[in-house]
């Protein structure tokens, strides 16, 4: 069975590429590195090789604004982000006749800051 020839496009020339597009403007950088990026992206068999290079935050605003192709790849990796806990909500106990005189006096000393005029203006 023939072995296949690995991969010629690696992250370090993509990085460089895209720094030397957005220091100097180079359209043509600009463009092979997306070509690059695009190989990496649309090819399962290179999907890792796109992750790590995705750790670059140049390469992840390429990412977003031309490919969006990282949430894909997530997506049919079957990679789910964990999702926020929703707020608990805690059985309240009864509020005693102290405990409600100073949530009361905590109102009002906030309300009365919030009307004060500062010193320092």
């Amino acid at each position: 069975m023939a072995k296949t020839a690995p991969s010629r496009i690696s992250g370090g020339k993509i990085l460089t590429e895209l720094r030397l597009a957005a220091k100097k403007g180079d359209r043509a950088a600009l463009t092979l590195a997306l070509d690059r990026m695009r190989t990496l992206a649309h090819s399962p068999k290179y999907w890792e090789k796109y992750l790590t290079l995705l750790r670059n935050p140049l390469a992840r605003l390429v990412d977003m604004l031309v490919i969006k192709q990282g949430e894909r790849i997530a997506h049919q990796k079957g990679w789910k982000l964990p999702r926020p806990a929703p707020p608990g909500e805690k059985p309240r106990k009864p509020m005693s006749k102290a405990a409600k005189m100073r949530a009361a006096r905590a109102r009002a000393a906030a309300a009365a800051a919030a009307l004060q005029i500062s010193l320092f203006e």
